[in-house]
């Protein structure tokens, strides 16, 4: 699709935004993500989808380009209602240029020639309704980078929230404090990608790593369920070094967040790197569990490494949740959130008698 085309479709189905400040002559500055930019009368942000027209930054609202019901394992979010379905929305355009990147049509948009998806308008009373007829106990933004249209994501949460569902980001975490106060009261759940621990990667992508670790922090200061994940990837994060420190950074937030593992395929721009070996994230899995780590899980190899798709008690080892791939083969937590054997509580978003009525 060609560029000017589609941005004059996503230009129509925006709003006023609410994560800005205005400026002297016609500027605003956005902080709905880490990159702060400062935008003048007529340009676009970094991640070509907001946009300021006459000191007014303008955001996308009213569409998606993905809606499907997915396995919330999928997210991937182990720790939230395991086996439940999760009504997945997306959007366009990206805060980061990852090479990497396996959502790129999505994500970039207005920044690739190649990329791009038509928007279908939709309302958010519409994406709930849909959630309720499939089935799915969660309401997830994901597909491309949520920050960038989180004031729409937080429209259709508070909706969710009224239906008794539960919501959440799948994210790079390139946020600001301002985002995540913003989203508190309507966001249980946020899935972020530590994509690496050096600062010449995160250039590469696009980012800060600073920003990404505080947004970690932050996100367990106030609350958040938070589930981590790192793409391991040939020769360029997947050093012992580097996932130890990884692995030790979690931990030093708190080790009952869960750390995914997950194997790269080539896609997009990286087509010449080998996709993951299950060696490789077996390593990766056994550094995190010497980092202190009680959850520590493989992604992307589904029944290469089974004990590492189930959780465990981290007290008495008792098989809490034993998965394969996106498949809840057994359920063993109480529906108060323990372990049956030996009661230890169980971090996470657990089924309750009612809901698995």
């Amino acid at each position: 699709m060609r560029v000017a085309n589609l941005a004059e479709q996503i230009d129509r189905l925006t709003a006023p935004g609410e994560l800005y400040e205005k400026l002297e002559g016609d500027k605003v500055r956005c902080f709905a993500c880490a990159h702060r930019c400062l935008i003048r009368d007529g340009q676009r942000g970094i991640c070509q989808v907001r946009f300021n027209r006459a000191g007014t930054l303008y955001v996308p609202y009213g569409y998606t380009v993905g809606l499907n019901p997915d396995p919330i394992e999928k997210k991937p979010l182990y720790h939230v209602l395991p086996g439940a379905t999760a009504l997945t929305f997306g959007m366009l355009g990206c805060d980061f240029h990852c090479p990497f990147c396996q959502n790129w049509l999505t994500t970039q948009a207005l920044r690739d020639e190649a990329a791009g998806v038509p928007p279908r308008p939709i309302t958010a009373e519409q994406v709930i309704d849909l959630a309720l007829q499939s089935g799915s106990r969660a309401v997830i933004s994901s597909y491309n980078e949520p920050l960038i249209t989180a004031e729409w994501a937080a429209a259709i949460f508070k909706l969710a929230k009224q239906a008794g569902l539960l919501t959440g980001f799948v994210s790079n975490g390139h946020a600001t404090p301002e985002v995540l106060d913003y989203l508190r009261s309507v966001t249980d759940c946020y899935k972020v990608d530590l994509k690496s621990m050096r600062q010449e990667n995160y250039r590469r992508m696009g980012g800060q790593l600073r920003h990404v670790l505080a947004t970690i922090e932050g996100l367990h200061q106030r609350g958040f369920w938070v589930e981590v994940v790192t793409l391991v990837i040939p020769g360029f994060n997947d050093s012992d070094a580097e996932l130890r420190e990884t692995a030790n950074f979690i931990a030093s937030v708190s080790p009952d967040i869960p750390w995914h593992v997950t194997a790269f395929h080539r896609d997009y721009k990286m087509r010449d790197t080998d996709n993951t070996p299950p060696r490789t994230l077996l390593r990766a899995a056994e550094i995190g569990v010497q980092a202190g780590l009680h959850f520590v899980y493989v992604g992307n190899i589904p029944g290469h490494l089974p004990q590492w798709e189930t959780t465990w008690c981290p007290q008495c080892r008792t098989a809490l949740v034993v998965r394969y791939g996106y498949w809840i083969e057994s359920y063993n937590i109480t529906s108060d959130g323990r372990c049956p054997k030996c009661q230890t509580a169980i971090p996470g978003r657990w089924w309750t008698h009612e809901q698995r009525r």
